[in-house]
């Protein structure tokens, strides 16, 4: 007999809550010792008092792939949740306006490692397990208050620490410079949610460093492609991992974008989200969140690689097997990896919406509903006879 998908849903948050209880408990300790990716976190509650630390695995050696989303395409929503999982976090509550202090430094320090650093935690009790997940950031294992922390001393990464020191310069100045440095935008996030840049720093919860850094980012490169030439034919790209489906439709146009995303709920309802914006940019923050701006950054990098400009739509259908949320990193590197593969040429964008919902269990109606780029399609369209 088929399942529903509200059925298949629910078996796979079962088997994972299962999962979860069992291997986010085994972790018990006052006492931490191990490589640190390097990684730290900024949380978001009770913001502007929030709880800053590291995290650390109790194991030694190379462990950057623990934290290093731009190496997890390819690896199993199991790999990504067990990495995650081995990182224990340590917490102090700092005002989000004191970014220095010996504490706060030492994390900045270890922000802008280039290697694992060893690192030495001890915790007012034993650490706990962490049960919340969301879908901006990736999960991690248990949390416990610190008592003291070491960090050995290693070697820093020239460019970020070129930024670090430069008081003058402005956090966005900084943050695009290190990108077109070619710094991976996930080490770019960390040091500016740790409060590394800017005139006037202050720590950023790392859920909103990654939306920030996404954002901007994106809107510069979205500044340089509408002086390019637009495209000539439509193309769709496709991508699936880790239970999710990525469409991407690229069009002759001025540039305009739409993120769409869809999923089953636990009834087996379908769930939407969609966002559109042209050159004027988002006129509200977006329905789809952090994954407008992590979808919208991938799009505009392959744009400007090819120095071309366009209209785009992606549409992301979340599958049930995306059971446990690792992060919107996922989404910004699905979009990236749909955009390396050679794409479908397509003679027009309705035969390209028509081919990309084949591959979708979402149908093309429900798509259109929600859409704004069709209008705004066809009101370009109009604007051409003149």
């Amino acid at each position: 007999m088929t399942r529903t998908a509200a059925e298949i849903r629910k078996a796979i948050e079962s088997n994972w809550n299962e999962y979860l209880s069992k291997y986010a408990n085994l972790f018990s300790s006052n006492y931490v010792e191990g490589s640190s990716p390097p990684s730290v976190f900024v949380g978001s509650y009770g913001y502007p008092k929030v709880l800053v630390g590291p995290m650390v695995p109790p194991v030694h050696g190379n462990t950057m792939v623990m934290d290093m989303p731009e190496s997890w395409v390819g690896k199993s929503l199991e790999d990504i949740v067990n990495y995650r999982l081995s990182l224990v976090r340590g917490i102090q509550q700092v005002k989000v306006d004191e970014s220095q202090g010996r504490y706060i430094e030492s994390l900045q320090g270890l922000a802008m490692s280039t290697n694992s650093t060893d690192s030495e935690v001890e915790f007012v009790k034993n650490a706990r397990a962490h049960s919340f997940v969301d879908s901006e950031s990736a999960p991690f294992g248990p949390v416990g208050e610190i008592k003291s922390a070491k960090f050995s001393s290693s070697s820093s990464d020239k460019n970020i620490q070129r930024m670090y020191y430069d008081k003058d310069i402005l956090a966005q100045d900084a943050v695009l410079e290190l990108y077109n440095r070619g710094v991976e935008i996930s080490k770019i996030q960390k040091c500016f949610s740790i409060g590394m840049f800017g005139k006037s720093r202050k720590l950023v919860p790392t859920r909103w460093s990654i939306t920030a850094t996404d954002d901007m980012v994106s809107k510069s490169l979205v500044k340089e492609i509408i002086d390019f030439a637009e495209i000539d034919s439509c193309y769709l790209f496709t991508f699936e991992h880790l239970g999710n489906l990525y469409a991407i439709i690229l069009f002759p146009s001025r540039w305009m974008f739409e993120m769409q995303e869809a999923w089953y709920d636990q009834d087996g309802n379908v769930g939407f989200g969609s966002d559109f914006e042209d050159v004027n940019g988002l006129s509200h923050y977006p329905e789809t969140t952090g994954a407008h701006f992590a979808s919208r950054l991938a799009v505009v990098e392959y744009l400007f690689e090819h120095k071309v400009q366009a209209g785009a739509m992606v549409l992301r259908e979340i599958r049930p097997e995306y059971a446990v949320p690792v992060g919107v990193w996922q989404v910004r590197e699905g979009v990236r990896m749909a955009l390396k593969n050679k794409p479908v040429p397509v003679p027009s964008f309705e035969q390209a919406l028509d081919l990309a919902c084949k591959g979708l269990s979402i149908d093309k109606k429900e798509w259109l509903t929600r859409s704004k780029l069709q209008n705004a399609r066809k009101q370009k369209s109009i604007r051409d006879y003149f």
